[in-house]
């Protein structure tokens, strides 16, 4: 008989990526989400950075917590994005 060693495993699934620091507190390993839009337009996603520090991508959070945040494929307010690409995102997780 082999012997198998169980280890947890959380993720988390919120739009505000600012929520990470709950997360993180939480012992969460993955948390994906969006909001942001990538800042969806050149140049106000400066701007937007000062609200959100995590716009896109991957990200270690702190501790084990990784987040990834995705662009998505909407928009707030006018319809159009500037240089924010829309993204349909696939991951693909692997065990550590």
């Amino acid at each position: 008989m082999t012997e198998f060693e169980v280890k947890q495993h959380l993720e988390a699934a919120e739009q505000n990526p600012k929520q990470v620091a709950a997360a993180v507190t939480h012992g969460v390993d993955l948390q994906l989400s969006g909001h942001t839009h990538g800042g969806q337009i050149w140049p106000f996603h400066l701007l937007v950075r000062l609200d959100q520090p995590f716009l896109q991508g991957l990200r270690q959070a702190g501790g084990r917590t990784q987040l990834y945040t995705s662009r998505g494929t909407g928009f707030w307010g006018p319809p159009l994005r500037v240089f924010a690409p829309s993204e349909i995102s696939l991951l693909t997780l692997h065990a550590r």
